[in-house]
């Protein structure tokens, strides 16, 4: 895998298409958990672990097993080309990809409340809602069966750990500005999530001036 490359998928992943102001996947644990820095760094560190993670196996697990013409199904289930016209292909993509991120999600949540158990009941319920963030299965999808070029495994890891990046950046980003709203006179009707969701829109719209860069627009 050349530099260029490289740059584009992380130029990408970081600004272009950030996956929480750009592709708007995430949400939940973005809006939930951004109200603190030290919250959103283990929230981003917890979340670019899961997707770096989940690239790695659900990329070996799409590409060696649940291809049309992996060797498994055709062992399994027999010659033919209508494993894909019948949808099963698309089953097993959703259900293996599910138990793998749920695998790592519990994982995480063993480490932490044994290691750092005062950011694990800091997170609280946000921690185990990662292995329903959509952010999460949104690049593991992007890496397979979505993906517009194979990038292979290397490439598929790289896609894995700047989406978790990027994920981390607008969190941080984000933390800093709810923590300066806490000191302005902000109207009762918009504070917590109404004025949260607004600074997210403007910051959609600031990353929008990176369209352009690398002609990746």
């Amino acid at each position: 895998m050349n530099l260029q490359l490289i740059l584009q998928i992380a130029i990408l992943n970081l600004f272009v298409q950030n996956f929480v102001v750009q592709r708007f996947l995430g949400l939940c644990p973005f809006i939930g958990q951004s109200d603190d820095k030290h919250k959103a760094i283990g929230m981003g560190i917890a979340v670019t672990f899961v997707m770096t993670m989940a690239s790695f196996v659900t990329y070996l697990l799409y590409a060696y097993f649940l291809v049309p013409d992996s060797w498994f199904l055709r062992t399994v289930f027999g010659p033919g080309a209508g494993i894909t016209e019948a949808g099963l292909l698309d089953v097993l993509v959703t259900v293996s990809y599910i138990l793998v991120i749920a695998s790592l999600v519990q994982f995480v949540e063993m480490f932490l409340r044994r290691f750092v158990p005062t950011l694990y009941r800091a997170m609280g319920i946000y921690l185990a809602l990662i292995t329903t963030n959509c952010a999460v299965m949104g690049v593991a999808l992007l890496n397979t069966t979505d993906a517009p070029q194979d990038l292979g495994l290397t490439g598929a890891v790289l896609q894995g750990v700047f989406a978790g990046l990027g994920f981390t950046l607008v969190m941080l980003l984000m933390a800093g500005i709810r923590e300066r709203l806490e000191y302005l006179n902000v109207p009762p009707c918009f504070k917590g999530a109404p004025i949260a969701f607004l600074c997210t829109g403007l910051m959609a719209l600031a990353f929008l001036g990176f369209a352009g860069m690398a002609g990746l627009g």
